[in-house]
């Protein structure tokens, strides 16, 4: 979806709800003296992703990603969800600051919306930036529930003082369909910086795998996709991003999967990372290709200057020709799009961060070790966090957090998978990886390197439960998740 500038000062003053508007974020039964500011309706619906290729998913409104809601920094809105689908559902609001009862998360008390049932929702939206809404529930290994689904569409929050330096404004969502079940399989790994591995961390988790595969257990099950698409349409079959020479255009992309993490380069043009989540970088730095774990989202700005047609689409030649890529074109230039490869480029969240810069020190530090136990729960791999998989009958809290405090995650990754981790209701500042510092990047997901330890730092200024998980819809189904409790 692509909005110009006209169209971007028309939409922002939308979702005022009011002075008369109560005080307290929450969740309420709907008021029919009060007109909802968007109305967002769950359903089994057929996506066009191609001419000959339609897919039955579940969606919001109809459309796969759902509509872009654009709201205001601090300006409450009414958001009515009707639920028409078969089972209950959880709407999360990711990357905003929520109060419990409307975040959109079961384990930590949210209501569910009731199958064939509604909630009204109302919110204060923030902080600005990109942030997105999607389905949270568990789906263990049914591929029609949760990410597996189409249930994904981007939120805008803008700022109180909106820069405006670019002449088009582009939203793009990645997603994937046609999920199955494989053994085996690896996804991309040599893309991340630094690249040192941590010899103990990698000794555990090679002498797990070596033991379990010893014992005649075949390895876990992975998901795997047969189509991909962006913005609901693969590649050659929607409309094309047109541009002129000598445009700023602004991209806003989300990678909506459910357990893949994505990397995207458009021929003869580099990215200028602005914000990665939503949150400004305090150094925008251009580059060749853009990396985003599960969940991430990237703003970055492209200046037109290479006349053509070109796809601009997944490193990975094989995902691209399933559909992932989106063509920009610009204006008097039509015919076959390009595609030419990039030289290989190492993503490093230090890139953005402050030289030099000195973090301050936490109040506590939290030390956390991922594991995976190989095909240990029906075929599935089982991941703990301290030797713990998450328990949801009992939903207990593992981490007890005073109100104010500066807290470290200490995170080491005993397994060889990138694990894209996200903390709820909170922002953290990335300040340790692989052993080198940085500082000064804000995000909401991060992407931590096979055999890799990495620090990441927040305030615990959420009062109640936040969940804490991989990103990847099968690591946090089967026990990759924690609770902190705020009090």
């Amino acid at each position: 979806m692509s909005l110009d500038r006209r169209e971007f000062l028309k939409w922002s003053g939308v979702a005022a709800l009011g002075a008369a508007a109560a005080p307290l974020l929450r969740a309420a039964p709907a008021d029919s003296t009060i007109r909802a500011d968007y109305t967002l309706r769950i359903a089994r619906s057929l996506v066009e992703l191609a001419p000959d290729h339609i897919v039955s998913t579940t969606t919001y409104n109809g459309q796969c990603p759902g509509p872009l809601l654009r709201l205001k920094e601090g300006r409450r809105v009414v958001v009515d969800v009707y639920n028409d689908a078969d089972v209950p559902e959880q709407l999360h609001w990711h990357g905003q600051f929520q109060p419990v009862d409307v975040d959109g998360s079961a384990e930590e008390g949210t209501p569910f919306i009731p199958a064939k049932g509604m909630r009204r929702l109302q919110l204060t939206p923030g902080p600005a930036g990109f942030r997105f809404y999607h389905s949270h529930v568990v789906a263990r290994s049914d591929l029609s529930l949760g990410q597996y689904s189409g249930l994904v569409g981007p939120v805008y929050i803008e700022p109180r003082h909106e820069p405006g330096s670019y002449d088009q404004e582009v939203f793009l969502t990645l997603k994937e369909f046609d999920p199955f079940f494989s053994q085996g399989g690896d996804m991309a790994m040599n893309f991340l910086s630094p690249d040192h591995r941590d010899p103990s961390l990698q000794q555990r988790g090679e002498h797990a795998m070596k033991a379990s595969l010893a014992r005649g257990m075949p390895h876990g099950y992975e998901v795997g996709y047969q189509t991909f698409a962006i913005n609901g349409r693969m590649l050659g079959h929607g409309e094309p991003v047109r541009v002129k020479p000598g445009e700023r255009v602004l991209f806003h992309i989300l990678n909506g999967s459910a357990t893949e993490i994505r990397s995207l380069a458009l021929p003869g043009h580099t990215f200028k990372v602005v914000a990665l989540d939503g949150n400004p970088v305090p150094h925008p730095v251009e580059v060749p290709v853009l990396w985003l774990g599960t969940a991430e989202r990237i703003s970055a700005i492209v200046e037109m200057q290479h006349p053509g047609a070109w796809i601009m689409g997944d490193l990975d030649d094989d995902d691209r020709g399933h559909g992932m890529g989106i063509v920009v074109e610009y204006a008097g230039h039509g015919g076959k799009p390009q595609w030419i490869a990039p030289a290989a480029f190492a993503w490093d969240y230090r890139r953005f961060g402050t030289p030099n810069a000195r973090v301050a020190t936490p109040h506590e530090i939290i030390e956390m070790t991922f594991a995976k136990q190989n095909a240990a729960d029906h075929g599935f791999n089982r991941w703990t966090i301290n030797d713990v998989a998450f328990d949801m009958t009992s939903m207990k809290p593992m981490f007890r957090l005073q109100h104010g405090m500066r807290y470290r995650l200490r995170m080491h990754n005993a397994s060889d998978d990138i694990h894209p981790m996200h903390l709820h209701r909170h922002s953290f500042e990335i300040t340790r990886i692989a052993g080198q510092p940085t500082a000064g990047v804000v995000k909401d997901v991060a992407m931590l390197g096979g055999y890799q330890s990495m620090d990441v730092d927040f305030t615990a200024d959420q009062p109640g439960l936040s969940l804490f998980h991989c990103h990847m819809q099968l690591h946090m189904d089967f026990g990759f998740m924690a609770l902190f409790d705020c009090a």
